[in-house]
């Protein structure tokens, strides 16, 4: 699933210059309060190494409405203070960044959509499949506009479809397209990033547009934009995925357990007040209330351990990717998969 952000924000920087005339002016009293420091550290040293074990870095989107959530709520930080670990997130525009933070060991887990953990696979990331949330066919789509003739699937042969290259919904255009007896060449792809997609669409560049939430709903509320397809009826399931550090995974296994733990319990209060989340979401995401909630009604937060049967699912859009040249090898999704879970 896909999300519009700058590079995961690291926090403010301080204003350096101002602070360095502080410490000229007060020498002295820098140096008194550095010794006190370091007498203090001397004494909390054998505390801190008692009370904490390490750090579950988690590489996260601002579109992950769930982990955006978890942050702002405090209560991954609260489940895991009894295992010693503290909590840092690290923010990333879109999944292929995740993937490459998580490849160079600059996150511990990270939560993207079905396609980019394939793109990485394929181009020697290491990584694994270690959650899934449950299908959300729904929060994806093939838009068209409101006043548009167009009414079935079958209509858009010859038509300008626009999409993200090599997303999940590339994935969801291919299976529409099949089971409405069109192959993929039958139409004119028009590659864009979602806000160059939603640009093209609203000015009648192209004839339909195939997209994720949250910008789904939002060209939904904004424009009146109508639904001509989504992952329904058992066309894709579109599954979002927890991926990890192979060897953080498998040494942390009470962490892991903690974050499924907190998932849960949050991705139920999110369910049970939508409203309420999607007012403490939205700020965050920089989105209207009435659109981020409409989004959360189409996806469910429940975490469970990878089955055979989604790994399965995941593999079959890598064989469609490499079918169509998305990706340049044949991969073997099972392989990054870890085995057993907590």
């Amino acid at each position: 699933m896909m999300s519009q952000v700058t590079a995961d924000r690291a926090g403010n920087l301080l204003p350096t210059g101002r602070w360095w005339h502080a410490l000229r002016d007060l020498a002295l009293s820098a140096l008194v309060v550095s010794a006190v420091a370091l007498i203090v550290s001397f004494l909390l040293m054998p505390v801190a190494k008692a009370q904490g074990k390490g750090e579950l870095r988690i590489g996260y989107q601002k579109s992950a409405s769930l982990f955006v959530l978890q942050k702002a709520q405090g209560s991954l930080e609260k489940k895991l203070a009894p295992l010693g670990f503290g909590v840092k997130w690290v923010e990333f525009p879109a999944g292929p960044q995740l993937l490459e933070g998580l490849n160079v060991g600059a996150v511990d887990v990270g939560f993207v959509g079905e396609a980019p953990p394939i793109f990485a696979q394929a181009a020697g990331a290491r990584f694994v499949y270690f959650g899934f949330d449950p299908a959300a066919p729904r929060a994806e789509a093939i838009l068209v506009t409101k006043d548009s003739p167009i009414r079935s699937v079958a209509e858009l042969k010859g038509k300008k479809v626009a999409l993200n290259k090599g997303s999940n919904v590339h994935y969801l255009l291919v299976k529409q397209l099949e089971k409405n007896g069109l192959k993929f060449s039958d139409i004119t792809p028009v590659y864009l990033a979602p806000a160059d997609g939603r640009a093209a669409f609203e000015s009648k560049n192209v004839d339909a547009w195939v997209i994720w939430d949250p910008f789904q709903a939002a060209a939904e509320k904004a424009t009146g934009a109508r639904v001509l397809a989504d992952g329904t009826p058992g066309v894709v399931n579109n599954y979002q995925y927890y991926l990890g550090a192979r060897d953080f995974v498998k040494k942390n296994p009470k962490v892991i357990d903690a974050l499924f733990e907190d998932s849960v319990s949050q991705g139920i209060w999110l369910k049970k007040n939508l409203r309420q989340a999607a007012e403490i979401i939205a700020p965050l995401q920089g989105l209207p209330v009435d659109v981020v909630e409409l989004a959360l009604q189409r996806y469910e937060f429940n975490v469970k351990p990878i089955t055979p049967a989604v790994a399965a699912d995941q593999q079959k859009i890598a064989d469609t990717f490499f079918e169509l040249k998305l990706i340049p090898k044949a991969i073997k999704v099972s392989d990054a998969v870890v085995a057993s879970q907590p």
